[in-house]
């Protein structure tokens, strides 16, 4: 028995192994990305490159991976990545405990990458990162806003020229157009934001969901 019997058994082994070759970047670690993270770890691809340089705080336990007691306080790159080697210790795993910039996204994000999830919050970084890869041809997926939302089911993959509802996807269309980005796979919520207050509120259930989705398109594009 394998650790990938039941992945074989659903995609064949032959795809599944072809997973050994592709080069996967996460960045943004927070409540959509450490789902994404350790749903790509355990589809076995064989590279990976995680990025963020935020450390675990008592705020992110109702909804990010990992995050408990015994990790405040600590990176979230660190503490995901040395759970990544525990689920597949034979992985290429590059962990980048830093925050990506405008200056620094054309060293990090290099053109041997299969596919960038983009989970990162900020939106002017985000849309830095996305005309990166849309001007070098990387697959890119993004995440919108997960905040103020609590049905998961409401979460859709789509392009973000034909979004709605959500107020994160409408401000990255605006922005998009400006900078000449045609098209962009993104993972959107049609659920109105609850409006209670000024604190991003957050369910335990809607960012990781999102980060499941954006893996399974990832790993869905490799060998469908």
């Amino acid at each position: 028995m394998s650790k990938r019997n039941r992945m074989n058994s659903l995609y064949g082994e032959d795809k599944v192994t072809s997973l050994k070759d592709k080069k996967v970047m996460i960045i943004g670690l927070g409540g959509v990305g450490s789902y994404a993270s350790e749903a790509i770890a355990r589809s076995f691809v064989g590279h990976i490159i995680i990025m963020d340089s935020d450390e675990y705080d008592i705020t992110n336990m109702n909804r990010q991976l990992h995050c408990d007691d015994t990790t405040v306080g600590k990176s979230k790159a660190e503490v995901i990545g040395e759970n990544i080697i525990k689920i597949n210790s034979e992985v290429d795993l590059k962990i980048l405990n830093q925050r990506l910039t405008k200056e620094n996204i054309e060293k990090l994000v290099t053109d041997d990458i299969d596919f960038v999830i983009d989970a990162i919050d900020d939106m002017q970084v985000k849309l830095s990162l996305i005309k990166h890869c849309y001007d070098r041809n990387i697959n890119i997926i993004t995440s919108c806003g997960t905040a103020k939302k609590v049905h998961p089911e409401n979460l859709l993959i789509d392009d973000i020229y034909n979004t709605s509802v959500c107020p994160f996807a409408r401000k990255m269309r605006k922005e998009l157009k400006k900078r000449g980005v045609k098209k962009l796979t993104v993972v959107y919520s049609k659920e109105d934001p609850l409006l209670n207050g000024n604190i991003l509120g957050s369910s335990a259930f809607v960012p990781g969901t999102a980060g499941l989705i954006l893996a399974s398109y990832v790993i869905n594009y490799f060998i469908e």
